[in-house]
């Protein structure tokens, strides 16, 4: 933010935008360095790289805004960290630690990267272990891209709902 407000005071055209990101799927939970029992895993709901990407990439182009979030969850646990910060604590304090830990018991003896890279000999890619868990797409960075026509979707949601229960309750 300092950086940020730097950069405005000077007349600068840099602009400065944070891309809020999910849990993603990324070589990093097989390699590093974890006392859990089970072995570690992003929290889910846990995205493709591709999303993360595609997020950054469009902050890049479209600099305009402050932030992109990107994942549904994401969206809720910032709303929740606004509204209710005290609530959430106790929620991740609850289910914080076990949903960072796969169902699988760790493996003691695997290499890790706490004082040396584990990936110089091969370069193992931006996927993870857990491609079949991990979403390709999401309707949050879509509603990020597309801001006018996301509220005009949810206004037409609305619309529709509210006609649905006026009709059905005019029935009764």
């Amino acid at each position: 933010m300092t950086q940020t407000v730097v950069i405005t005071h000077q007349g600068s055209n840099i602009r400065v935008t944070a891309a809020q990101m999910p849990a993603v799927n990324t070589p990093q939970f097989s390699w590093v360095l974890s006392r859990l029992q089970r072995r570690p895993q992003p929290v889910p709901p846990i995205y493709q790289p591709e999303v993360a990407a595609a997020a950054v990439v469009h902050a890049a182009d479209y600099p305009g805004r402050r932030q992109y979030v990107v994942g549904t969850s994401t969206m809720a646990a910032l709303l929740a960290n606004k509204i209710a910060p005290g609530l959430l604590d106790r929620y991740l304090a609850r289910t914080g630690y076990d949903s960072q830990q796969a169902a699988e018991v760790a493996d003691e003896g695997r290499r890790t990267n706490l004082w040396r890279p584990v990936d110089d000999d091969a370069d193992h890619g931006a996927h993870g272990s857990f491609d079949e868990e991990s979403r390709r797409h999401d309707p949050q960075l879509w509603a990020s891209r597309h801001p006018a026509l996301a509220a005009a979707l949810a206004a037409g949601g609305v619309s529709a709902l509210t006609a649905l229960g006026a009709r059905v309750r005019k029935r009764r």
